[in-house]
């Protein structure tokens, strides 16, 4: 199973707002061989469910998305990844380590490698929630934010209105930084709001390999990709690219 679609489903889980911390744990090893779980404990989220399982003698938590799960079920998965100190706000809990997983099964023939198939495979995004087209429990907060454009740059409002012209291009934007989320795929990914919007429209995510802290007023340019596809159910409506700061204004 590609270690991209693992990292994908981590990028999902990470920037959901309303439901993970801001820290962003660090990835430590895989799992690859089958495992044979029993359900010891199940918490549910808005759209996640936790397991705490039993192989062997070893508790495990398990992390996928939302399914159908009972206190005694027998699992079996393949491959996952593994997090330490990795906290739920929604549960209002830490997890020492914690495994996500993208699919699991209750017979080891039904384990499907292929994403394609898999029995509790992501959801395709709501095309409706901003900036992209994320997971629909995605909701990014429309904050108090009034920034006059940098010299020689554009509003967020003017780039999402007119994204097509800007598509492949750089752009020079100036925002707060309202989501930070370190080393995920080897970048660091960030979002912008400058108090402009469009057709309720108002935030941008880019990647980068700075590093800023949340409030912060940062200009930045960087190059403007439409429908990013990472595969998995996992797409940008617009994303700004491998981003460099021209300022930082504290």
């Amino acid at each position: 199973m590609p270690k991209l679609q693992l990292l994908i489903l981590l990028l999902s889980l990470l920037y959901c707002s309303c439901q993970f911390s801001q820290t962003s744990p660090q990835p430590i090893a895989e799992l690859s061989d089958m495992h044979k779980v029993i359900v010891r404990e199940v918490h549910q989220t808005s759209n996640y469910t936790y397991l705490l399982v039993l192989e062997g003698a070893a508790e495990n938590w398990l992390a996928l998305p939302k399914m159908d799960a009972r206190v005694g079920d027998t699992y079996y998965y393949k491959n996952g990844f593994r997090m330490t100190d990795f906290e739920s706000k929604e549960l209002n809990r830490k997890f020492p380590v914690i495994y996500f997983l993208e699919s699991i099964s209750k017979t080891p023939e039904q384990i499907v490698m292929d994403s394609s198939a898999n029995p509790h495979r992501i959801p395709k995004q709501d095309t409706a929630i901003n900036p992209g087209t994320y997971r629909s429990d995605i909701r990014v907060r429309n904050e108090n934010v009034k920034l006059e454009p940098a010299n020689g740059g554009i509003t967020i409002s003017e780039l999402l209105g007119n994204k097509e012209k800007y598509s492949g291009k750089m752009v020079r934007i100036k925002g707060k930084v309202t989501k930070y989320n370190a080393s995920i795929m080897s970048r660091n990914w960030f979002h912008l709001q400058d108090g402009t919007e469009y057709s309720g429209k108002f935030d941008i995510t880019g990647t980068t390999n700075l590093s800023f802290g949340l409030g912060d007023v940062i200009t930045i340019e960087g190059k403007v990709t439409l429908n990013k596809d990472f595969g998995y159910g996992y797409s940008y409506e617009l994303l700004i690219e491998d981003a460099i700061t021209i300022d930082n204004q504290k």
